[in-house]
């Protein structure tokens, strides 16, 4: 059975998340990904971070396939087309609250993508992103004291 891919899910649930609570949504998208429609000038180490809250963007659309919207780059308008698997974070820019996805294989044929697949390591989900009071407190561990750990449990 195939299943959807939960990413336009979560980005949409974040986006809304973090525009209620009065925030900046920027997405970091991978551009080496495959064809999209970005400002290539903006562009850095393959990487581009798009802010897309209402007062930055016109028109979004937040698909499950791709992302739509308006933006202004440097004085100029452009037409911004993503594909949702390029999206690798959603977050607050005051705090850095969201999500990072993992790294998704680059848009490629039927036979690459299935083989890139097969080579791929077994991917459990998205990784929530740390905010401000999620970071370790300096200094030493109390003796005994674990640092607790995740288990997927299939």
């Amino acid at each position: 059975m195939t299943t959807t891919s939960p990413r336009p899910y979560i980005v949409r649930a974040f986006y809304e998340w973090i525009c209620d609570n009065d925030l900046t949504p920027y997405l970091l998208v991978n551009t080496a990904y495959g064809p999209m429609e970005v400002p290539r000038n903006s562009v850095r180490d393959g990487k581009i971070v798009l802010n897309i809250s209402p007062s930055a963007v016109r028109d979004l659309s937040l698909g499950n396939e791709v992302i739509l919207c308006r933006a202004r780059f440097g004085g100029r308008i452009w037409d911004i087309h993503v594909p949702i698997q390029a999206v690798e974070a959603i977050y607050a820019k005051e705090n850095g609250q969201g999500m990072v996805f993992p790294e998704e294989p680059k848009a490629a044929g039927e036979g690459e993508a299935a083989a890139a697949a097969a080579a791929a390591p077994e991917r459990t989900g998205p990784t929530p992103v740390a905010g401000p009071g999620d970071r370790p407190k300096d200094g030493p561990t109390k003796p005994g004291h674990k640092k607790p750990r995740l288990t997927v449990i299939k």
